[in-house]
């Protein structure tokens, strides 16, 4: 039986290549709490969502106006028994050009049906891509997490 990777796709009002830019505008989107860099190849980055959630990201695949892939080095996911259930999971972005409209393809490879966290996560994937990024690419403004003041 093939397993089921969590995937959700938009349309946008955009050529690939503005997709792309702003998918890796990684701050305007999902989380203004981040740490690194998105941008480039081997670029690293770490976003974190209060105490719940903190996930460290590789890029491992660009190619512009096409592909974009995040490999999750690590994870700490306070919500779930399996605190790293994120590690070595992969964040893909496919973008292709349709009709004068580009459809981004979000797949978040490992995040499957019966693992602990697909509810909740693919829940909150969907808010990030269906509202924060698609308004970000159709209006120049997302929604992401505001950021977060750090105490100590």
């Amino acid at each position: 039986m093939k397993t089921q990777d969590y995937t959700i796709s938009i349309m946008v009002k955009a050529t690939a290549l503005e997709a792309y830019n702003s998918i890796n505008r990684v701050t305007a989107w999902w989380t203004e709490n981040l740490e690194g860099h998105s941008q480039n190849l081997n670029d690293e980055f770490t976003v974190r969502f209060g105490d719940v959630h903190l996930s460290a990201q590789k890029l491992v695949e660009l190619v512009p106006g096409k592909k974009i892939v995040w490999l999750v080095t690590g994870s700490r996911l306070n919500f779930l028994k399996d605190k790293q259930e994120w590690n070595g999971t992969k964040i893909l972005f496919e973008i292709t050009e349709k009709d004068n409209q580009t459809q981004i393809r979000f797949t978040h490879q490992g995040l499957v049906p019966g693992i602990e966290c697909f509810g909740d996560c693919s829940n909150a994937w969907g808010q990030y891509i269906q509202q924060s990024l698609k308004s970000l690419i159709d209006t120049g403004k997302g929604r992401p997490e505001p950021k977060e003041s750090r105490k100590g």
